[in-house]
């Protein structure tokens, strides 16, 4: 097992992150860092969350934005994210184990990870 080195910046942006709920971009995590009064190089924000997705201590994600977003619910799960406003929010509902086979049947892959990425335009959008 591969040792985790959590200097104080990246645990600070380990807890940003993780006391959020709604999958920040790493801009995100530097104005909220810096709203409590905390300054840390860009580059280092950067450098941190790289190593702390690597480390398996968040989750990176890329939902088809130009920017990735992080998410500190390591269990399995989806997203579903808003074309218009870009809001992403959790899916808890599992995949059918049915659809999977399907997958595999049709790739020829061993299915060994799957994350889905829907989209839609969410109820305050839909509402406008």
């Amino acid at each position: 097992m591969t040792k985790i080195n959590l200097t104080i910046q990246r645990k600070t942006i380990l807890e940003a992150v993780q006391e959020s709920h709604d999958h920040p971009t790493a801009a995100d995590i530097i104005e909220r860092l810096r709203d409590k009064g905390v300054s840390f190089a860009y580059g280092t924000v950067y450098n941190s969350l790289r190593y702390l997705s690597e480390a398996g201590l968040i989750r990176e994600l890329k939902l088809g934005e130009a920017v990735s977003r992080y998410d500190a619910r390591m269990d399995d799960h989806h997203h579903i994210m808003c074309k218009r406003c870009g809001r992403v929010e959790e899916v808890l509902t599992e995949l059918p184990e049915e659809w999977l086979k399907k997958i595999a049947a049709e790739t020829k892959f061993a299915v060994e990870d799957a994350h889905v990425v829907l989209e839609g335009v969410c109820e305050l959008c839909a509402s406008r």
